[in-house]
């Protein structure tokens, strides 16, 4: 897997192209969507792992 830098650049890139996308289909939109949503999970997962390891 990415690490977070590569990842929340990538869903980023992802997020910018869909809200400029002219003609894309639903089915390539949602495709899109599923990832960007999957890799900003991924990044909220290290950010909480972090948080965890930090103490208190």
């Amino acid at each position: 897997m990415m690490d977070y830098d590569e990842s929340i650049k990538k869903a980023e890139a992802i997020i910018t192209e869909l809200e400029q996308a002219q003609a894309i289909g639903m089915e390539e939109y949602k495709k899109k969507a599923a990832e960007a949503t999957s890799l900003l999970q991924y990044c909220q997962s290290l950010i909480t792992e972090m948080h965890q390891d930090i103490p208190v």
